[in-house]
């Protein structure tokens, strides 16, 4: 562990995975400030005591004022739009969030001499691999313009590297998931189109069904295979990953975040009637745009440069985790806006 910890901004702090970041960072004792625009973020997310810039990441002079305040020297960029089918049919909003947006961030950065970032990249970088489970040198191809609009981030951030005074990670995640253990974040908003977070609100009866898109893939019982890691064990890993940054400010760092084993959609459904006690509804619908039938992290790197090893790697308590937050947001609304 570095010895000295420094202060972090977190960019998108107020929305899933960033809020679970901010909590690992305070946890560990790092001073911590967000950034957020609270479009798909919410304000409750974000711990008393957290400074909260309601603002945009394209907002070069809040940023460089931000840094100012907050004597920042990493960032931990969340910030950006996630929803692979909306890519498809809106490609340029995505480029604009996800790469534009950090081209602003990052000259910020830049002009501030800010020495660390960590980025939040994914695994649509691979598109189909050819071979599971796949490394971070497999090719990258991807088959959609969030995954494209991430890889170009990446190339991004590493011309940067070599020509300005900062060092970088892209962790490239794979199927986040769960919830906050203690109950104190999770995913909220409305709409969401990640299979777990939708299967918790069939359960508590948000909605009276669940869509499988696509049964007939080449799979054992024909619906997608993912990598799900829980998002807490997935926070613990960005401040691993920033401690080696700053202990070794010469290297960069690419890795792949999951546990390296798939589960299909059925067995994720599976296991929320076990933690729910109930059955969904299941409806077969077509393949959606831009999935590919199964992709899987190798994570060897990842144990092996951070000494990093997940605690609720279980599919059932990824699931519990997400239906307790699940039944939190249901009696408490203002935690489920966006």
């Amino acid at each position: 562990m570095s010895d000295s910890k420094v202060s972090v901004l977190v960019t998108g702090g107020a929305g899933y995975i960033g809020s679970h970041a901010v909590l690992a960072l305070r946890d560990s004792g790092w001073p911590v400030a967000v950034v957020d625009n609270l479009s798909t973020g919410v304000r409750e997310l974000v711990p008393e005591g957290v400074p909260l810039y309601l603002g945009s990441i394209a907002d070069r002079p809040l940023l460089r004022r931000v840094f100012a305040e907050q004597g920042t020297k990493a960032v931990m960029h969340f910030a950006g739009s996630i929803v692979v089918p909306e890519s498809v049919s809106d490609p340029l909003t995505y480029y604009g969030n996800n790469t534009v947006g950090t081209h602003s961030l990052l000259s910020a950065l830049v002009d501030s001499r800010v020495p660390h970032l960590l980025f939040s990249s994914t695994a649509a970088v691979y598109g189909i691999p050819k071979h599971l489970p796949v490394s971070e040198e497999a090719p990258k191809d991807p088959i959609n313009p969030y995954g494209a609009s991430k890889l170009m981030t990446e190339r991004m951030l590493a011309d940067g590297a070599a020509a300005y005074s900062f060092n970088y990670g892209a962790l490239r995640y794979f199927n986040v998931s769960g919830a906050d253990p203690q109950g104190r974040s999770g995913q909220s908003g409305k709409g969401s189109s990640h299979l777990i977070k939708v299967a918790v609100e069939a359960a508590v009866g948000k909605r009276d069904h669940v869509d499988v898109f696509g049964a007939d893939y080449p799979t054992p019982d024909g619906t997608c295979i993912r990598d799900y890691i829980h998002v807490s064990d997935l926070a613990n890993a960005h401040v691993s990953a920033l401690e080696r940054l700053i202990e070794r400010p010469s290297e960069n760092l690419v890795l792949n975040c999951g546990y390296g084993r798939g589960l299909s959609v059925l067995e994720v459904l599976n296991a929320v009637d076990r933690e729910s006690g109930g059955q969904i509804q299941r409806e077969l619908k077509p393949r959606r745009a831009g999935d590919p039938p199964a992709i899987v992290a190798s994570n060897q790197r990842l144990v092996e440069t951070l000494n990093w090893s997940p605690y609720y790697a279980e599919i059932d308590t990824i699931v519990r985790h997400a239906l307790e937050w699940e039944r939190k947001l249901a009696s408490n609304p203002a935690l489920d806006t966006s």
